[in-house]
């Protein structure tokens, strides 16, 4: 239903974001592991954008509240308990803080509510405002609705997500022991950290960092930072196809499965 998630996409459909109003949703398959479908609340103030979210995950989650502005969204979750609130940034209202400051208060009343922020922003500070306030990942409004229903099944299971671009920059960020306090235990677990031990658990000298050629060595921090093979094609001044041989090289040499394996590996040893 939604192959890329801009501003632009909308249709109309009921709101009931102002008044915080619980609604819910009995079709689709999601569930959680007592059978219970995922129950998802939406918090962006762009109406428009906001229904063609909710329109399409309602295919798969019960959408139990949206909200508009900081003070109603918090009321909302305080009210429905959702299992997973999709949280953008920039939110007008309360003192300011947006989807951090939404965060912060409504944990109080939903401790058991995981984050995810949905946003057009990619900057640096408006990462880190919502991952130190709690949040489990972070993708920006250019995913496609496929990723983003996959992205808060898994949020809801325990693990961190973000966008590829954003993957190497959050987890070079938390990773340290300061980091890692900040961002929380069951984030850092999600990202298979160790907290304070995280840094060194790997010798200086990495035996699996060794099987991989100079070339594939350069490959592969990118692909971990999150560029695309187009991206370090460009960089690295080879062919795309040969961007694809060193990354099947690296997985197969590192025995991963994907790029997401790659970061958090490249992540534990402060490579990326």
């Amino acid at each position: 239903m939604m192959d890329a998630m801009t501003e632009g996409y909308g249709m109309t459909m009921r709101d009931d974001a102002t008044t915080g109003t619980a609604t819910g949703d009995a079709a689709g398959t999601t569930a959680t592991g007592d059978g219970a479908r995922i129950r998802v609340a939406v918090v962006d103030d762009h109406e428009m954008f906001r229904a063609g979210v909710t329109a399409t995950l309602r295919t798969e989650f019960d959408i139990v509240g949206q909200g508009a502005d900081v003070d109603g969204s918090i009321a909302m979750i305080a009210r429905t308990k959702p299992d997973v609130v999709l949280l953008d940034v920039h939110v007008p209202g309360g003192a300011g803080g947006g989807g951090a400051e939404i965060l912060l208060k409504s944990k109080a009343y939903s401790p058991a509510s995981a984050f995810l922020a949905l946003s057009v922003s990619d900057a640096p500070q408006d990462v880190g405002a919502v991952i130190r306030a709690g949040a489990r990942g972070y993708v920006t409004k250019t995913i496609t609705g496929a990723d983003l229903i996959s992205s808060i099944k898994q949020v809801h299971e325990g693990y961190a997500v973000f966008s590829p671009k954003l993957a190497g920059f959050v987890l070079s960020a938390f990773q340290g022991a300061a980091g890692a306090d900040a961002v929380g235990a069951g984030f850092g677990a999600g990202l298979g950290m160790a907290g304070t031990g995280g840094a060194n658990r790997y010798p200086s000298h990495d035996e699996e960092l060794d099987r991989l050629s100079r070339r594939e060595q350069d490959v592969m921090r990118l692909i971990a930072r999150g560029y695309t093979y187009k991206e370090v094609a460009a960089e690295l001044f080879i062919s795309v196809k040969t961007v694809e041989t060193h990354m099947s090289a690296v997985l197969r040499k590192l025995q991963l499965s994907n790029r997401t394996e790659l970061t958090r590996w490249a992540a534990d040893r402060r490579i990326v």
